[in-house]
């Protein structure tokens, strides 16, 4: 008769407990403290013919060999880019995201175009539910199992028969095991089941994709223990309000934490964004005041985005300060510089910030755009078409060089701007260039070019 333990866990955060306690020591939390009864028997592998292996012997540094990881080219340029060039054999990758936001249907679409052999686990949606998405996307294919099963033993014997050389499990919080017996979603369970899918993919090489649920917060749901325990994070994140997403990486062991990848959902899929700059910038054909256009980098790839600003008289005492996508005590520094250094009184005017496309920047070499949009919007004075911005502002109103600004030119010359306003100290390593770099040092010198 096997042995039974009782613990007690933080729903929180995952700490564990000898006895129940009223607040959690870790995370300050209150009443999050549940018993749960954990099952000693002796586990078997994911499969139960696999021999034991000896165990690893230590090695010297020098004597370990250092090959190229080989990865699995998912077909979905964004995709790989955020991996940091696809997937990795023997992998664990964590997809998190808002209900609703489109993460179902970016594994499907990937499940369906590849010519591998996949098997995608649901433990959320029923074959036909699944079945009618996939005829949406693409509805011939050969290739995609569909598994709709909780128990990890079940799915352990159908990855035995099928041997598939990738595998996608929606959702993680819904799996169990019957080494745990407690109820799916439980600190124990979530921890257990990610233990049994990392002992599969390292012994098998095979890549196994995990879509997680997230918290109101916006974290991962369970213990933050499986965030340490996958080789990749994934952020799928995006305002319902628009149609494009944006893929972040906030864990990578195999490659940058920085990279970006920009989806447009429409009725038939998420559709890959290549170009994100020609997306995020409006096509007005009127000058319009409180625009100006910023460029920015994400990872390895240079953006131009649209800064929006309106600044109003103050109808009521307290003046408004708003953001949108853009730090909002930022904002109210850079107002402060404008205000001390160039001479702009905006203490009794209310500023409304917006970055268009509903994504997020901090990157600071924006400074310097929302700094103009302001300016533009204050004296109701259009900024030239043409023009973009590159700089970040400091606190003595000195304009400051920001990192890898050739290809911040490149790209905007790429989409036909004439003028860029840069750093004085910026060293610009491009010998020859179609684009005009205005180079500035102080912000007083950047309104007595764009306003006179």
């Amino acid at each position: 008769m096997a042995k039974t333990k009782t613990a007690f866990f933080c729903q929180n955060c995952g700490t564990q407990y000898a006895k129940w306690v009223g607040q959690c020591s870790s995370c300050k939390e209150w009443n999050t403290i549940v018993e749960e009864v954990v099952q000693k028997e002796d586990k078997k592998s994911w499969k139960t013919d696999t021999v034991a292996k000896q165990a690893n012997k230590p090695l010297r540094v020098s004597e370990i060999t250092q090959e190229k990881e080989l990865r699995l080219d998912t077909l979905d340029q964004e995709f790989n880019r955020v991996l940091g060039g696809g997937l990795v054999p023997g992998s664990l990758t964590l997809l998190g995201g808002e209900p609703g936001i489109g993460k179902s249907t970016l594994l499907l679409q990937i499940a369906l175009k590849l010519p591998y052999k996949i098997l995608y686990v649901s433990g959320e949606e029923s074959q036909r539910q699944i079945k009618m998405r996939a005829d949406r996307i693409q509805p011939n294919s050969e290739n995609c199992y569909i598994l709709t099963e909780t128990k990890t033993q079940n799915i352990f014997q159908q990855i035995s028969t099928i041997e598939p050389d990738l595998v996608i499990i929606d959702s993680i919080q819904t799996l169990h095991t019957d080494y745990i017996e407690s109820a799916a979603g439980s600190i124990s369970q979530i921890r257990e089941c990610t233990a049994e899918l990392i002992k599969f993919a390292k012994e098998s090489h095979t890549p196994v994709i995990l879509v997680g649920h997230i918290t109101k917060d916006g974290t991962i749901a369970g213990p933050k223990i499986l965030e340490h325990m996958v080789d990749t994070v994934l952020q799928f994140e995006g305002d319902r309000n628009y149609v494009y997403r944006i893929l972040r990486s906030l864990k990578n062991r195999f490659g940058s934490t920085a990279e970006l990848g920009i989806y447009e959902m429409q009725g038939s899929g998420l559709r890959e964004v290549n170009n994100p700059s020609e997306v995020l910038i409006s096509k007005n054909e009127e000058d319009l005041s409180g625009t100006a256009i910023a460029a920015t980098v994400e990872g390895m790839r240079p953006l131009l985005i649209e800064i929006q600003a309106l600044v109003s008289t103050a109808v009521y005492g307290t003046p408004q300060r708003s953001a949108t996508g853009f730090n909002a005590k930022r904002l109210n520094m850079l107002l402060a510089v404008l205000e001390k250094r160039a001479g702009f009184k905006l203490g009794a005017k209310d500023v409304f910030l917006n970055i268009t496309g509903g994504i997020s920047v901090d990157d600071p070499a924006i400074d310097l755009a929302v700094m103009a949009a302001i300016l533009s919007s204050n004296s109701d004075i259009a900024i030239e078409k043409g023009v973009c911005f590159a700089a970040e502002v400091g606190l003595a109103g000195e304009i400051r060089p920001v990192q890898r600004v050739d290809q911040r030119i490149i790209e905007a010359e790429k989409l036909g701007f004439s003028k860029i306003f840069v750093s004085k100290n910026n060293k610009i390593g491009l010998k020859k260039t179609g684009i005009q770099i205005q180079k500035v040092s102080k912000i007083e010198d950047v309104v007595a070019h764009l306003f006179g």
